[in-house]
């Protein structure tokens, strides 16, 4: 059967963005390599700790707001709605929770200085300016993917990873010296990155929302009569009046954006739980470092993430609209054939780390601890399994199954961090290895069965 239209321009986008977004992944490694070379253990550490703090912030504070944006500008534009409701609601809880966030970090400062920090005001001020920063990049993200402007959104990401990496850059070769240098490098990212916004979202609010409508479907997708009359009919639905267009209240926008705001924390507990809980249970400067080494190797999970935000990024408003259209044979297929890709990428990386593994992560990072291969390919897996769980859960979301998909990550995540606190283990860094792939199990399994449930 051949693809439809709609599933060229999410094989498109998704290429488009591969691209720009898998170069972004080598430079963040590149990032953390000349870091790992150029500081102390103790010193590197801190640089991972603090990247935490900020993409664990960033994440759960703001990426509800992408998602929310992503899926609303594409359910509109299918359905035909005009209004600019969605980016004032959008707008307005991106704003609230910045507010929510500088009062929280201002009130926690001491233990955010002294006790995550160790006392550096450097890194403290990175991490408000950062995170202050990406609440901007986070909603143009947003604004973006649901419109289909893939080349900036990878330009945007792209920028943002190459600025990063300039810092460590300039340590290594002996401009400037120091963590605090390697630390900036953080907060300028986001900042730097924003050269797109003031061109994409002025482009947009010059154009008008007839403009920008048009901007989302490419040549030749624009709907059928069949879909426009869907369409119309499950806007007469939501609306709850004939003719009208759904409404989008901020009370709607919220209930999306907190279920969603739950899904990242979760994310973010997969993610960074390992290195902060290995810091917080080993007394010394020795913490530091094993939570530094702990990260690296959690890399092996986080750098295909990189790759993977093209398909995450295109595959939900490509999904939301075969839902508005109620093309659901197109919807399938595009998840299945995701979850192919996924599942013959994974079993690669287990294969290269089964083989080579320990040699590369001597390689890449340096160090004294020694990098065991089992851990290693239990964590390539665990990386298969995660990425299929984010896959699904793209498609819960496109399915307005928000809530029931939240309640799949936090039992998944709750089980993840006991697991982590579990006394008996000599070997903190197998079991912080041994937990993720067995989560990400419990998880993929939890929103498979939902989706398979949902159809």
């Amino acid at each position: 059967m051949s693809a439809t239209p709609a599933e060229v321009g999410y094989g498109r986008g998704a290429a488009i963005l591969s691209v720009g977004v898998g170069v972004t992944g080598l430079v963040t490694y590149a990032y953390f390599a000349l870091a790992s070379h150029s500081l102390s253990e103790s010193e590197y550490g801190g640089i991972t700790l603090l990247w935490s703090a900020v993409f664990v912030t960033v994440s759960v504070l703001y990426r509800p707001v992408e998602q929310l944006l992503s899926r609303t500008i594409a359910d509109r534009a299918a359905r035909g709605a005009t209004d600019g409701s969605h980016l004032r609601v959008a707008a307005t809880i991106q704003l609230a929770l910045g507010i929510v966030f500088v009062v929280a970090a201002l009130a926690l400062r001491g233990p955010l200085q002294d006790d995550l920090f160790g006392g550096s005001q450097t890194l403290y001020w990175v991490l408000i300016v950062t995170v202050l920063a990406y609440a901007v990049s986070y909603f143009a993200r947003g604004f973006l993917a649901g419109s289909r402007r893939f080349g900036l959104y990878g330009g945007l990401v792209l920028m943002e990873a190459v600025s990063r990496c300039l810092f460590p850059l300039a340590v290594a070769v002996g401009i400037a010296s120091g963590q605090s240098v390697v630390a900036l490098g953080i907060a300028a990212a986001p900042i730097a990155s924003l050269a797109v916004v003031p061109w994409a979202l002025g482009r947009r609010i010059s154009a008008g929302a007839a403009t920008a409508s048009a901007d989302v479907e490419p040549a030749g997708q624009a709907l059928s009569e069949q879909e426009a009359s869907e369409a119309r009919l499950l806007d007469e639905a939501a609306a709850g009046e004939p003719g009208g267009e759904p409404r989008f209240t901020l009370s709607h926008g919220a209930g999306f954006a907190v279920a969603v705001l739950a899904i990242m924390l979760a994310e973010q507990t997969f993610l960074n739980a390992g290195p902060l809980i290995v810091k917080a249970t080993t007394d010394g400067p020795s913490g530091a470092a094993l939570a530094g080494f702990t990260f690296n190797v959690l890399l092996i999970a986080r750098a295909p993430l990189q790759l993977f935000q093209a398909i995450q990024t295109s595959i939900l408003p490509h999904l939301t609209r075969l839902r508005a259209g109620g093309e659901s044979d197109p919807f399938r297929r595009s998840v299945d054939l995701t979850l192919i890709a996924i599942a013959g990428f994974a079993a690669c990386v287990a294969l290269a780390m089964l083989a080579l593994g320990p040699w590369l992560m001597d390689l890449v990072f340096g160090g004294d601890l020694a990098y065991d291969r089992l851990g290693l390919v239990l964590i390539s897996l665990g990386m298969g399994l995660y990425l299929a769980a984010a896959t699904l859960n793209q498609a819960l979301l496109a399915r307005a199954r928000a809530r029931a998909a939240c309640a799949c990550w936090l039992v998944a995540a709750v089980a993840y961090v006991g697991f982590l606190l579990l006394p008996g283990f000599d070997d903190r860094v197998l079991q912080v290895e041994v937990g993720y792939a067995g989560a990400a199990l419990v998880l993929s399994s939890l929103l498979y069965a939902l989706y398979r449930g949902s159809h």
